[in-house]
């Protein structure tokens, strides 16, 4: 990518290509009267104009992968193109297929529709009422599901509380906003069969899966190729119409069809993220003793539910309730709730930052009505260090850590208690500083199989590895895990390359092919590293053991006699008798009598499968200390202090980047972004003029340390890092501003905390 030579799906055009473009709806709720495309298909260049009774009959709706048990889920048939009903600004109306996208768009604006406005509704409280719009006649209420647990028996232990504090929050819609947009190149080969579809995809073997689905054709049929893809925070995880349709239309016309979204459609139909509208309850004793914590959800699904999006804010956010705290019960409620808004689903943390900016408010909240320092309640409340493997109520087992250390090791690197008296002095004076702590743990290493499949996901998250010796002693590692700006290249060369004891240089990391690679889940919830660097390792590992039996075959020696260390085998007590890797592989091809044990099959390569046997918990603290200007109530950081741990580090320069990346976007959400719809629908964010993505000015600097604690359910001990920045950013910052102002009664301020919205909280404090 430095160099320029990075290739994009906007870089595909096989020769013949021809060019699809969306008529989005403008409207967020009606009825389609009727379609005019007499205008647009007579337009110069035009190919064909296809409207969404063009495709029901020959395209599924949308699959949703993640049908969670026990929640009355409903899943509403949505389209890939709409037939008859509008349920969102920016859904599908017709497809414009031309020899130029220009020619496409512009014939688009041609396309005369004539729509029966409906009322729309886009607050999921507001959607549950009684007389709310009904977007789907199967999906009473708008409640596509519900979602509930009582682990622990909460009722009773919040019988037996001294305190109970109470909390509304609302944690608002955000926008992936990644650098590339969406995409999709699909060319179809009449003599195989075939359909080759370049996509900007985090999981290619998935989206081919539901594509077949959607297109009812055969998987071995479609060959899914993601090539460099230009970041996705989760939205290029999720399946959409429009990839389908111009597969569709490949195959139709014969000949290949590209589609690339633009920024605006971007805004408007790639899928966003967070959404809740949350009711907290925590219990405790009058000695900061959390008992427990009670949590009543409404989360906008947005007008369909997609590919991940039922487990988002249950399964990823529930089971995280109990955060680092010894807590004996949690219960949680969850309504997930359609709205005419674009669906909503996974975003960097998915489920995991929401759930960890509840639970570290809460405990500032009850921390605040008992008059107990917010450092100390967490001290007093963590799960022992002794304690792991620690089962918690909802029914997660913590691997290890040693919460307490974290936090410490924080407070010492930003001289907790020296900022308490600064902060005491500068409150005599009129002045607002704060200080935040956020003390996360996350689930990651998306995961084991057998526990993911009975949470209702539609497959196990195994992970594949395939690692080839060649004969010169070149290596190539195929995997399944999908890359896309985490510099899981360098990490899996690096790690390949200490696993087999050759150069780094000489590995290469192939991905994002399914006619390469064996199968894969792809990248997202801090899993590659854990899951698919395991199975690399295990590959790796499978494959010295054969290129030992060969090097003592070639040796003369028994095999139990042989070391192999520094890229050489050779026999103990003797460095003189020895074989290089390469020589081993060259005799593994040879294939001759002389070169490989009888019975031994020729080739040096080794495939991994590897299931998890549990998740992994990275965990650790930040700190944030903030200024508050009196008259403006602009936020500014003064430090920011990380701790985290994810077990082992392969790469410490990338890890130490993911948690920058992380924290920025933690960051984004607590004071800037914020994605907004008006009541009729309208997206009123949506170009990157109205939608505060921050830049390298308002980013702070950021102080990394970190703490080292192999997790024992992976053969190489990583825990993932990709998205604790994000999960600790927020309430560290949200923490930290409103202590700055509790002095003026002030308990919270939902997010973003842009200067109007602290103004606004100082002026209702003061009446």
């Amino acid at each position: 990518m430095i160099t320029g030579h990075g290739r994009y799906t906007e870089d595909i055009t096989p020769p013949g290509t021809v060019y699809a473009h969306f008529l989005r709806s403008d409207y967020a709720h009606a009825r389609i009267k009727s379609i005019n495309t007499k205008k647009a298909e007579e337009m110069p260049g035009v190919i064909g104009v296809y409207t969404g009774k063009d495709f029901s009959e020959h395209l599924n709706p949308i699959p949703t992968a993640w049908t969670i048990p026990n929640s009355e889920l409903k899943i509403p048939k949505y389209r890939a193109v709409a037939v008859d009903r509008i349920m969102y600004v920016g859904d599908p109306v017709a497809v414009v297929v031309a020899e130029s996208p220009y020619r496409a768009s512009d014939a688009a604006e041609m396309i005369d529709v004539e729509y029966e406005p409906l009322e729309p509704v886009v607050n999921p409280e507001k959607a549950v009422e009684k007389d709310a719009p009904q977007l789907y006649d199967d999906v009473p209420g708008n409640v596509a599901f519900r979602w509930k647990i009582d682990a622990g028996n909460v009722d009773d232990v919040f019988s037996k509380a001294d305190v109970v504090v109470r909390e509304r929050f609302v944690n608002q819609r955000l926008q992936p906003a990644s650098m590339e947009t969406r995409g999709t190149v699909a060319s179809f080969d009449a003599g195989t069969g075939e359909t080759t579809v370049w996509m900007t995809s985090q999981n290619p073997h998935v989206h081919r899966f539901l594509l077949s689905l959607i297109l009812g054709v055969p998987e071995n049929r479609l060959r899914v190729i993601a090539p460099d893809v230009g970041g996705g925070f989760g939205s290029k995880i999720s399946c959409y119409g429009p990839e389908a349709v111009v597969c569709y239309l490949s195959k139709l016309l014969e000949r290949p069809v590209k589609w690339m979204e633009t920024r605006e459609e971007n805004f408007l139909s790639t899928t966003h993220g967070r959404d809740h509208v949350q009711y907290l309850e925590m219990a405790a004793k009058k000695d900061g003793t959390i008992l427990g914590l009670k949590a009543k959800v409404y989360a906008n699904m947005g007008a369909w539910l997609s590919t991940a999006a039922p487990g988002v804010p249950t399964i990823l956010f529930g089971l995280i309730l109990p955060g680092q705290y010894n807590m004996k019960a949690v219960g949680c409620e969850v309504y997930g709730v359609l709205t005419n808004t674009v669906a909503v689903d996974a975003y960097r943390g998915a489920g995991r930052p929401e759930a960890s900016f509840i639970v570290e408010r809460m405990v500032d909240i009850l921390a605040r009505k008992i008059n107990m320092d917010p450092a100390e309640i967490r001290l007093r409340n963590f799960i022992p260090a002794d304690s792991f493997p620690h089962p918690v109520p909802t029914g997660l087992v913590y691997d290890s850590g040693n919460y307490e250390i974290a936090l410490k090791k924080a407070m010492d690197k930003v001289d907790y208690y020296n900022l308490r008296k600064e902060q005491e002095k500068m409150r005599s004076e009129g002045k607002y500083m704060g200080i935040g702590i956020s003390s996360y743990i996350e689930v990651s290493g998306l995961g084991p199989s057998k526990v993911v499949r009975s949470t209702g996901f539609g497959l196990g998250l195994w992970e594949s590895a395939t690692v080839r010796i060649h004969p010169t002693g070149k290596v190539s590692v195929f995997t399944g895990g999908n890359p896309h700006g985490q510099g899981e290249e360098t990490t899996f060369a690096q790690l390949a390359a200490d696993e087999l004891q050759v150069p780094m240089e000489d590995v290469e990391i192939i991905h994002g092919d399914t006619g390469m690679i064996p199968f894969g889940m792809g990248t997202y919830g801090s899993r590659t590293t854990a899951v698919a660097g395991g199975a690399i390792a295990i590959a790796s590992r499978k494959l010295v053991s054969k290129a030992l039996k060969i090097a003592a075959h070639l040796m003369g020696v028994d095999e139990s006699r042989v070391v192999y260390e520094n890229g050489k085998f050779h026999e103990k007590g003797n460095k003189e008798k020895s074989i290089t890797m390469a020589q081993v592989a060259m005799a593994a091809y040879g294939a001759g009598a002389d070169e490989i044990p009888e019975g031994m099959e020729p080739g040096l390569e080794q495939t991994s499968f590897y299931d998890p046997e549990n998740f992994v918990y990275p965990f650790g603290t930040h700190i944030c200390v903030v200024d508050l200007d009196p008259e403006t109530f602009q936020v500014k950081i003064r430090r920011y202090v990380a701790v985290d741990d994810c077990g082992t580090q392969i790469n410490p320069m990338i890890v130490e980047g993911q948690i920058h990346g992380g924290v920025v976007q933690g960051l984004a959400q607590a004071l800037y972004e914020e994605s907004v719809y008006d009541s009729t629908g309208n997206l009123l964010t949506s170009t990157l003029s109205d939608y505060a993505v921050p830049t390298a000015v308002e980013i702070p600097r950021i102080e990394s340390s970190f703490m080292y604690t192999p997790s024992p359910h992976n053969p190489i001990g990583v825990k993932g890092v990709g998205e604790a920045g994000s999960i600790a950013a927020p309430s560290a910052i949200v923490n930290a501003v409103v202590d700055a102002l509790s002095g003026l009664g002030i308990t919270h301020i939902d997010m973003p905390l842009k200067p109007e919205n602290i103004w606004k909280a100082v002026k209702k404090a003061k009446v």
